[in-house]
């Protein structure tokens, strides 16, 4: 009896992303010396008649794998299933797979946002499958997309792969004009449905080209011709790969109610070295390594980095490092190893430690945990640093905040806490939650480290006494209050260490950080963009929707959650329009309250907010941390109004520091006639240079490189001690 280590069911007649992650799978399966059968399954959606994809015909060809017999019995030690499509109906004939373990992945979502159930209904496939192979099936959704619309899942994606060598081109030869592209499937889902976002992605203009293979027909069927600068491919005609090394942008868009399940022609561009321009719904599987505008904002965001050459380049290897790192070869196979399926040595081209019969090593995660801040602070400052760790460590967030759906959207495997306010607990019974959570987490995660971003209450306190085979960091921002937190600070010897996140206004600190300083590991300012990560002014103008020819000015001074945030902002808008200013009102992705309204004034509600900073003219900010470093660091003119009903954070000597450097200006009572006075100093084009140039010149870094680094060592060494 032959026992192969992957079998694949699906139907292999599907031309697109279905068959190229198949592909992808089984080449990678082959290179670490595994056995591959392939069970066919045609489904009740694909027409009789039609081939085998050539992806998959050549993968039988070649021998890497095999083609299962339709009465013969399939023996692997893991069943992996792609497409629910084929479980709408019941099966004619159910293939016989005896499997150790079974992955039904979902690459698929069930409907789009005008029909959930357009494609399938959930429980009637989950229904057959576990009919036809067991109730111990494992629920795996190809990405956060899917995962939101669907219970009960596995914990981890099944994400698509790639071999990033494969599609590596050299260095790109640059035309005399940038030349836009996209390829796929035809289908028009897969389009803009207006003809004027289809002609903002893909402009028709003299000074650009753009390529298009496969589906450029149904473009040209909704504009009703065919543009001169455009050149349409037929699908199949070149290979991706190839096509890829004729374009400088890869811009996709497509019908606004699609629930893309993944983007597989996304992560080929990027693995070519091609950066990818797409809408901010990608945000959760590609990071901060794509380009993100709507389609209003595709060519100035085009034409910003055409011209910056240097910028390009950055990009590009940006995006080939993280779908290596994320992406790549080696997660696959340690999800194989981790069902029982892990890698044995192959007889060709397999790498070395394959040959040598060794199973990738599993990734020890730095947990980070977070406080149920007012805002996403906390959260925000873990996931700058969660963002930079290496694959070897990487991010698992696990969080009391609203803000839970935020990371997920970023992409971190996240954890959701409720606090204690939200469970309505006595105190006592609370902590014995919060430590048996934590304890859960830490059993079933298995990280080296866990970073906690909060004050350290007993049931974190209790939780770390009970795990002490793993490092416990405690990052612990300064800046508190004069008079408060001691109790806190007395808690400190339950960490193996501290990380204390730089702070501009140091000098004017008086919290009881201050004098405990000793041991702790200190960084510059934590944030959560660079400077490299920000939009160019004319797109991040296009994002926020901003005409190009007047300022533009942002409120954001809170959360909403604190205190009351609607008293100051009529009159701050009022002022600002009738300073000539186009005013924007920042809503927090997790308030409790609606924005208030103010005449003339338009809500955004955008996360991260500072990733369009450069698009502004003026913010009116409260001082909190991250906040107010990020407007420093990115040379942003501000006036800040300091929160005085925070618990712990000391935002009034924050914001006078700024204010007394130069860096910025400072309303400490809104209720005044000094909002007024500010206020019409800060509309003054001087006044804003001036604080321009201040911020240039204290320079702040980014720390949380240096943070991620730090912790990174700490969990190598706690991997070596053997705990």
């Amino acid at each position: 009896m032959t026992v192969h280590d992957v079998a694949i069911l699906s139907d292999f007649r599907y031309p697109g992303g279905n068959s190229a992650a198949i592909a992808a799978e089984v080449r990678a399966q082959a290179g670490a010396g595994l056995r591959t059968a392939l069970v066919h399954v045609p489904s009740p959606h694909n027409r009789d008649g039609l081939p085998f994809s050539p992806r998959i015909a050549e993968l039988i060809r070649d021998g890497l794998a095999e083609l299962a017999t339709p009465d013969g019995v399939t023996h692997a030690r893991l069943l992996v299933i792609r497409q629910p499509r084929i479980f709408t109906e019941d099966l004619a004939v159910v293939p016989r797979v005896r499997a150790g373990h079974t992955v039904m992945v979902l690459n698929q979502a069930p409907g789009d946002a005008g029909n959930p159930t357009r494609y399938y209904d959930f429980d009637e496939v989950r229904d057959r499958v576990e009919v036809y192979f067991g109730p111990a099936v494992e629920w795996a959704p190809i990405s956060p997309q899917i995962r939101g619309r669907l219970p009960g899942l596995a914990a981890d994606d099944w994400h698509e792969i790639i071999d990033v060598a494969q599609w590596q081109a050299g260095d790109r030869t640059r035309g005399e004009v940038p030349v836009i592209g996209r390829h796929g499937r035809a289908d028009p889902v897969k389009w803009p449905r207006t003809a004027d976002d289809l002609l903002q992605a893909y402009p028709d203009r003299p000074d650009l080209r753009v390529r298009v293979l496969g589906g450029g027909e149904i473009a040209i069927r909704l504009l009703g011709r065919r543009p001169a600068n455009w050149d349409v491919v037929p699908f199949g005609a070149e290979q991706p790969a190839d096509f890829l090394r004729t374009i400088d942008f890869f811009v996709y868009f497509h019908d606004p109610d699609l629930v893309e399940a993944f983007g597989r022609t996304i992560l080929e561009a990027m693995a070519a070295g091609v950066p990818a321009i797409i809408g901010e719904h990608f945000r959760p599987i590609f990071g901060d390594a794509a380009l993100y505008t709507t389609p209003a904002g595709v060519e100035p965001l085009v034409r910003d980095l055409w011209a910056d050459p240097e910028r390009y380049r950055r990009v590009a290897g940006r995006a080939r490092d993280f779908v290596a790192g994320r992406y790549g070869v080696a997660s696959h196979l340690a999800r194989l190893a981790e069902r029982g399926a892990g890698a044995r040595p192959a007889a060709h081209s397999a790498p070395a430690s394959a040959r040598h019969g060794v199973s990738p090593a599993r990734p020890r995660p730095v947990l980070m945990l977070s406080d149920n801040g007012a805002g996403l602070g906390h959260l925000s400052r873990l996931m700058a640093i969660g963002r930079r760790l290496p694959e070897r460590h990487p991010a698992v967030i696990a969080t009391q905040s609203y803000g839970a759906s935020v990371a997920r959207r970023e992409g971190f495997l996240t954890e959701y806490l409720p606090s204690r306010t939200v469970l309505g607990m006595a105190r006592q019974r609370w902590s014995g939650f919060l430590r048996s959570r934590l304890e859960h987490l830490v059993d079933l995660h298995r990280p080296a480290v866990v970073a906690v971003d909060s004050v350290p209450h007993d049931g974190i306190v209790a939780a770390a006494a009970a795990r002490p085979d793993v490092t416990w960091v405690w990052v612990r921002r300064p800046m508190w209050r004069r008079g408060t937190g001691a109790e806190w600070i007395a808690k400190r010897a339950a960490f193996d260490g501290i990380l204390e996140p730089g702070e501009f206004a140091a000098d004017a600190d008086e919290g009881p950080t201050v004098p405990d300083r000793a041991g702790v590991h200190t960084v510059q300012p934590i944030l959560l963009l660079d400077r490299a990560d920000l939009a160019a002014p004319g797109a991040a103008r296009a994002a926020l929707g901003l005409d190009a020819d007047r300022p533009a000015a942002l409120l954001q001074l809170g959360a909403g959650n604190i205190n009351d945030i609607a008293s100051p902002v009529g009159r701050i808008a009022e002022h600002l329009r009738e300073a000539g200013f186009q005013v924007l009102l920042a809503e927090s992705m997790i308030a409790t309250e609606p924005m208030p309204a103010a005449p003339g004034a338009r809500v955004v509600k955008l996360y991260p907010i500072s990733r369009y900073l450069r698009g502004l003219d003026l913010v009116i900010s409260a001082s909190g941390y991250n906040s107010f470093h990020e407007l420093l660091a990115f040379g942003v003119p501000a006036v800040f109004v300091p929160n005085r009903a925070t618990s712990l954070d000391d935002q009034v000597a924050r914001a006078r520091f700024a204010a007394a450097a130069g860096a910025a200006l400072c309303v400490e009572d809104p209720e005044s006639g000094e909002l007024d006075r500010v206020l019409a100093e800060a509309v003054r084009p001087e006044v804003r240079e001036r604080l321009a140039r201040r911020c240039a010149e204290i320079d702040l870094g980014n720390g949380a490189e240096a943070a991620a680094r730090w912790l990174a060592g700490l969990a190598a060494e706690n991997v070596r001690s053997g705990a």
